[in-house]
C-alpha cells in the first residue's frame, strides 16, 4: 500500500513515501503575467504561484521561483539548496529512528528547472526552482534562535534541533524549521543548517548561529538527557523569526516577511512555499 501525497493527496506507491518524494511532474505553464506581477518576492527571488500541467500530480499547485536582476550568490544557489537538503534529510532519517512521535518528519526536495527555448528570448534558458505550495504552512523556529514558544510541535521542532547537534559531534543544527502537519506526516519546508566553519551558505551563520540557538534553546520533554549542547552558549543576534541571511559583506539580512508586488517596502504576508521533489530538470513553459 502507499501513502497520499501531503501536498496534494495522490496516492503514491511506498518507494515515495520512503525517500521524501512527493510530486512527479515535469512541466508547468507560466502565463508572461505572472512573470510580470509576481504572487510575492523575498530577499533574491520573484515568485509566481502556477499548477502542474503534467505528471502524477497534475493540476496541483505549484511555485516557481527566480532570482532578481543582480542578486547575489546566483551560481552558488542552486548547489547550495540541495546540499542543505541531502544533510537535512540524513538528519531527519535519524530523528526519525528514535520514534520520539508517532508521526514521520520528511523534507520536500527541490526541483531546479529551465524555461524552454521556445519562450522570448528574456526567459529562455533560465534556471528557476520549481516547488510544490504547502499547505497548513506553520514556522516554529529560525536560524538566529527564535523559537514560537509553542507546545506541542513547537516542542518536536526545538528538540529535532537539538539533536541534530548530538549525533554531528556539535559541529550541525538543523534549524529554520517550517513545515506542514498533516494526518500521516509533517513536511519541513526550506531548512538551514548551521555549520561551524560555515558551508553552507547566506543562511548558515555558522558557530554563532549554533552557540546562540542554544541561548534560547530549553530541553523539554522530547529532548533526551543524554544530548549534548554547549556548555556556555553565548547570544551573538538578535532573535527574530524571518530567516536571517549573511551577505558577502556580512551584512545581516532580514527575509522571514515578503514584500507584495507593487508595495516595495511593506511587509505583506509570509510566503508559505514547500520544495518539489523532482530531482530531474523540468520546463517551465510560458503562454
Amino acid at each position: 500500500m502507499g501513502q497520499p501525497c501531503a501536498s496534494c493527496d495522490c496516492h503514491l506507491p511506498q518507494l515515495f513515501y520512503t525517500t521524501n518524494q512527493y510530486n512527479i511532474s515535469t512541466r508547468v505553464t507560466v502565463p508572461h503575467n505572472a512573470l510580470d506581477n509576481p504572487f510575492a518576492q523575498d530577499a533574491f527571488c520573484w515568485v509566481a504561484k502556477r499548477k502542474y500541467t503534467s505528471g502524477l500530480c497534475s493540476g496541483q499547485v505549484c511555485i516557481i521561483k527566480w532570482f532578481k536582476t543582480g542578486a547575489v550568490f546566483l551560481d552558488d544557489y542552486f548547489t547550495l539548496d540541495i546540499k542543505v537538503i541531502d544533510k537535512a534529510l540524513e538528519i531527519v532519517n535519524r530523528f526519525n529512528q528514535l520514534d520520539i512521535i508517532t508521526k514521520v518528519v520528511k523534507i520536500n526536495i527541490a526541483a531546479v528547472w529551465i524555461f524552454e527555448d521556445n519562450t522570448s528570448d528574456k526567459w529562455a534558458g533560465q534556471n528557476n526552482l520549481c516547488e510544490s505550495f504547502i499547505q497548513n504552512y506553520q514556522k516554529f523556529n529560525s536560524n538566529s534562535g527564535w523559537n514560537d514558544g509553542s507546545q506541542g510541535w513547537g516542542k518536536v521542532m526545538q528538540a529535532l534541533s537539538h539533536f541534530s547537534y548530538h549525533p554531528s559531534g556539535g559541529n550541525y543544527v538543523l534549524c529554520d524549521l517550517q513545515d506542514g502537519v498533516y494526518q500521516h506526516e509533517v513536511v519541513l519546508s526550506d531548512p538551514v543548517i548551521l555549520l561551524q566553519n560555515q558551508e553552507y551558505g547566506v543562511t548558515d551563520l555558522g558557530s554563532d548561529g549554533i552557540s546562540f540557538f542554544f541561548s534560547q534553546h530549553k530541553c523539554n520533554n522530547y529532548c533526551y538527557p543524554t544530548w549534548t549542547q554547549p556548555a556556555r552558549p553565548v547570544q551573538h543576534f538578535c532573535p527574530v523569526p524571518g530567516t536571517t541571511m549573511i551577505q558577502q559583506e556580512l551584512q545581516r539580512v532580514q527575509v522571514g516577511e515578503i514584500l507584495k508586488p507593487g508595495s516595495e517596502g511593506q511587509k505583506g504576508d509570509p510566503l508559505h512555499w514547500a520544495k518539489s521533489t523532482d530531482m530531474e530538470h523540468g520546463a517551465a513553459n510560458l503562454d
